[in-house]
């Protein structure tokens, strides 16, 4: 389900919003929300943690490392750091 958003922002921003759209070929609706999907993306911590792990997960998998490797090695550090 999408809703509507009405924002205020400078004339000659919207016309170089508008300019940048047609140039890529997209409406300026498309613009807006892609970039604030993607600021939202950047600032989403809990979203780039999650994939951070994913993807650490992933290659530590591939190189055989099991989860009792991992929670072996995590007890390890904190022996050390303790």
């Amino acid at each position: 389900m999408t809703t509507q958003m009405i924002i205020r922002i400078d004339e000659e921003v919207k016309n170089r919003l508008n300019r940048l759209a047609r140039l890529e070929g997209k409406t300026t609706s498309e613009m807006v929300r892609e970039i604030i999907e993607e600021r939202i993306n950047e600032r989403d911590i809990g979203a780039y943690i999650d994939d951070l792990w994913n993807r650490t997960g992933k290659k530590l998998k591939s190189k055989g490392v099991t989860p009792a490797g991992i929670e072996k090695a995590i007890k390890a550090s904190r022996i050390k750091q303790g």
